[in-house]
């Protein structure tokens, strides 16, 4: 493989678009569908067999995708190379009865998802996304990608203490969004709002998984435009860049030894523990399915997983300018630096000295730099899908990911380099 340029504008050009395009989980599994299909993939559904030819197939499940590629010719007991990554986003939630208000305000109840910075969603022009559930029960991707609603922040007048000692917001009473005026709240107007939008007819949502999103579109940000601001890259860039890693695989020609996988998961940012979620059944379920197709028996199983190597993309933390005592003294992770190996010796990430040589082998096969990551000492450290994939399903996991700042603000921050580099050394793992 060749050594890349630093940056193509090209590729993240595409990944604006895909995240633009992506306000909800649901809409990102919709979108990464559409690009394998382009690919020369095929969704299969869950509830049909599956035959064991070769090609591309991919499963989605709500806000989730599995895809693989059978090559020509792959044994019942061959090993797969998986990217691992997850379709969610901290932000607010539209709670099961939506309609509230007070004092001549129309509101919107919300809950709080994963943990998400509060301020950064304060008197920011929000849209709304999701899916609606019909009552013959199939689903129906909405997206008001307007202004629509607005969290307004309180006066200064009227809180003279935010200056002294800080913004302290109430998850309950402080976050509603407000979204035009009336007397009073009238059950039922956001989703009959919605039905009318969606050319869906009055009455016939009966469930509906729906979240806000900043409008602004993704932008290049610098006196160099070295940087992109966007919502969402936590974790839609990882997303994105397997999606490309994939495909590329898929159509390279190269003679590959494993089956390539993406497994996009939902719900990490709570916790993963949910069907589409990496502490759920889906991906072994699909792995297994994919061995037993081509004729495998448990033993072919147990020696493809044994084999198996997984690396687990998300976004990690850049240093910060303003806090770099934040970060470990000899480790400062700079955006444009390449992508990051994420190591935590109480498995909050999963890396460990073999899957370091794995990602080295990776990165020195695509001719891309990388940087490594581990937290201060003194500070908490976050974790994965990583640790969930490795214990769940014994299979070698790696942490990596790409640099960012702002980390679970409403708008990020990274490098333009960064996506294109994390991509290459993806697909260079993938090809093996």
């Amino acid at each position: 493989m060749s050594a890349p340029s630093r940056f193509d504008r090209g590729h993240t050009d595409d990944l604006m678009s895909f995240l633009a395009a992506s306000p909800s989980p649901y809409h990102a599994v919709a979108n990464a569908a559409e690009r394998l299909e382009k690919a020369g993939f095929r969704q299969v559904a869950e509830t049909d067999a599956w035959d064991g030819t070769s090609g591309g197939r991919f499963v989605l499940r709500g806000g989730a995708i599995v895809a693989w590629y059978v090559p020509e010719g792959a044994a019942p007991h061959t090993p797969f190379r998986i990217i691992g990554a997850h379709t969610d986003s901290p932000n607010l939630r539209v709670k099961p009865q939506p309609d509230s208000g007070a004092h001549g305000w129309r509101q919107v109840a919300v809950e709080i998802y994963g943990g998400p910075l509060l301020n950064s969603w304060l008197d920011r022009d929000l849209g709304l996304a999701g899916r609606l559930t019909l009552r013959d029960g199939t689903t129906r991707l909405v997206n008001i990608d307007r202004p629509l609603l607005r969290v307004p922040q309180l006066a200064i007048h009227l809180d003279r203490s935010v200056s002294s000692e800080g913004l302290k917001l109430d998850k309950q009473r402080h976050l509603q969004p407000v979204w035009g005026l009336g007397s009073d709240a009238r059950d039922g107007d956001l989703i009959a709002f919605l039905e009318a939008e969606s050319g869906i007819a009055a009455g016939e949502t009966t469930g509906w998984d729906l979240m806000v999103h900043s409008v602004e579109p993704p932008a290049y940000l610098g006196r160099d435009q070295e940087l992109m601001a966007a919502p969402r890259l936590d974790n839609l860039l990882s997303v994105h860049a397997g999606v490309a890693a994939l495909t590329a695989a898929a159509t390279s020609g190269a003679e590959l030894t494993s089956i390539p996988v993406l497994a996009a998961f939902d719900h990490e940012e709570n916790g993963s523990q949910s069907d589409t979620g990496a502490d759920g059944p889906l991906l072994g379920g699909v792995l297994e399915r994919s061995v037993f197709a081509r004729g495998g028996t448990y033993e072919d199983r147990a020696r493809a997983f044994a084999a198996t190597v997984c690396l687990s993309s998300d976004t990690g933390h850049a240093v910060h300018p303003n806090y770099a005592e934040r970060h470990d003294p000899t480790h400062h992770p700079r955006v444009n630096g390449g992508p990051i190996l994420k190591v935590n010796v109480n498995n909050r990430y999963a890396t460990d000295g073999s899957g370091r040589a794995v990602w080295v082998a990776a990165c020195e096969k695509a001719g891309v730099p990388f940087q490594s990551f581990v937290s201060n000492n003194s500070m908490p450290c976050g974790t994965t899908i990583g640790p969930i994939t490795a214990a769940r399903h014994g299979i070698r996991t790696v942490d990596i990911g790409v640099a960012i700042l702002s980390m679970h603000s409403a708008r990020e921050l990274c490098g333009v380099e960064d996506p294109f580099l994390l991509t290459r050394a993806l697909a260079a793992f993938l090809e093996g």
